[in-house]
């Protein structure tokens, strides 16, 4: 039973005693949410630590097709279907390779997280990329996304060289069923991520295109992160 607000009164403590406890309250409130918010911009640590922006409903609900068995492919060349350009079949992705600028990496799933974000390859891994496993694999007709890190607390990652591609440097992704997908580089563009351009970068397409994501900018220290997402465009040959 609640009691009436004349029994609180009599029970309660004095004015000023009520008024340091309130103070002291939102004291403590307010550490809380400071600590809550170090703790997930700062992710570990790690300079680089958010995932690429949002993901429109076209990523975010692309195909759910489980890889085909991770057999050696019949033949590593292209299909090829008219207007829509080479492609592969499906398969898991399993090294990125970009000679340029020696890169030589794993990969490793990733998935949308609650807030609709791609969530990034660990950060304590600084030779890890990412790739969206329920969306499109490496070759395949549509978009496929690969993500990895610039750096780390401590060192350069993965993707720290991206910015140095150019259109028409190539690179590969060598796949579970044996096969090598090459890339031709179409574009290098650096977006804000207050205006990153989601339809151009995930949106679907007809043709088998790659797309690499990492931080680039300068980098906010209060926001603990970078201030602009660096986006190589590709296609496969």
């Amino acid at each position: 039973m609640a009691a009436s607000p004349s029994a609180l009164s009599d029970l309660g403590p004095a004015p000023s005693k009520r008024r340091f406890r309130r103070v002291v309250t939102v004291l403590w409130v307010v550490a809380a949410l400071v600590l809550t918010v170090n703790l997930v911009g700062g992710r570990g640590g790690s300079p680089d630590s958010a995932g690429p922006p949002h993901a429109p409903p076209a990523v975010a609900a692309a195909s759910a097709v489980p890889d085909l068995p991770d057999t050696p492919s019949t033949s590593a060349a292209p299909h090829r279907s008219g207007a829509s350009g080479p492609h592969l079949p499906r398969s898991r992705p399993v090294r990125l390779l970009i000679p340029k600028i020696s890169v030589d990496a794993p990969f490793t799933a990733l998935a949308i997280n609650d807030f609709g974000q791609l969530e990034p390859p660990p950060a304590e891994d600084t030779n890890l990329v990412g790739w969206y496993a329920k969306g499109h694999t490496p070759g395949e007709s549509g978009t496929a996304i690969i993500a990895g890190h610039v750096d780390t607390a401590t060192a350069p990652a993965v993707f720290a060289g991206l910015n140095a591609l150019k259109k028409g440097d190539r690179f590969q992704v060598a796949r579970a069923d044996g096969s090598k997908a090459t890339f031709a580089v179409d574009a290098v563009e650096s977006f804000e991520k207050d205006a990153f351009p989601s339809d151009r970068v995930y949106g679907d397409t007809p043709r088998a295109q790659v797309r690499l994501i990492t931080c680039s900018g300068s980098y906010d220290r209060r926001a603990r992160d970078y201030t602009e997402n660096l986006v190589v465009f590709a296609h496969l040959v």
